[in-house]
């Protein structure tokens, strides 16, 4: 974290922050690489920050390119939609979603499934250079591959920054 995030402890010493990570609804159950992220949110929390876990109802519409060999599977909203509601019961095994600092739940489907498309590449995807995209390992992975990559998972990346930028507008969010 700290090679990733320079001044850290500066920032959180500052006061209460407000800090998400986002979790893949493609099970209705998290797996053990998620066991991480959420203890840090857990931790955070404990220490007077607020936890947003962010699960990606519409991302995960998409599928995240990250670490396949292969494009995923495209689930059904209803399937996203119950996998949400299934994460949401093992995350309330760790986080707070009650009194100070309480933890919240936000579902990027609320504004991913709304945006309509010109807007989000206007406003977003102008600030993404193909270059800067490309030389993401994620990406770069993929394209050296037989199986190459779709544009709907090479725009993955975008949602996740526009991800960010809503929950840093409506959040407060800066970690």
């Amino acid at each position: 974290l700290y090679d990733q995030t320079p001044d850290l402890d500066d920032h959180l010493a500052e006061g209460s922050r407000i800090a998400y990570c986002g979790f893949d609804p493609t099970a209705d159950s998290l797996h053990v690489g998620s066991l991480v992220p959420v203890m840090g949110l857990a931790r955070l929390q404990r220490h007077g920050h607020t936890p947003i876990a962010l699960v990606g109802g519409g991302t995960g519409l998409i599928g995240d390119p990250s670490g396949k060999k292969d494009e995923r599977t495209l689930q059904t909203r209803e399937q996203v939609d119950a996998n949400v509601a299934g994460i949401r019961k093992q995350l309330e095994r760790f986080l707070d979603f009650e009194g100070e600092h309480a933890a919240q739940m936000a579902n990027n489907a609320d504004w991913l499934t709304t945006i309509p498309l010109t807007d989000f590449l206007r406003d977003v995807g102008k600030h993404f250079t193909i270059g800067y995209m490309t030389a993401k390992e994620s990406v770069k992975s993929r394209l050296d591959s037989e199986v190459g990559l779709s544009f709907t998972e090479f725009s993955y990346q975008l949602l996740q920054a526009y991800d960010f930028l809503v929950l840093h507008e409506r959040e407060g969010v800066t970690l």
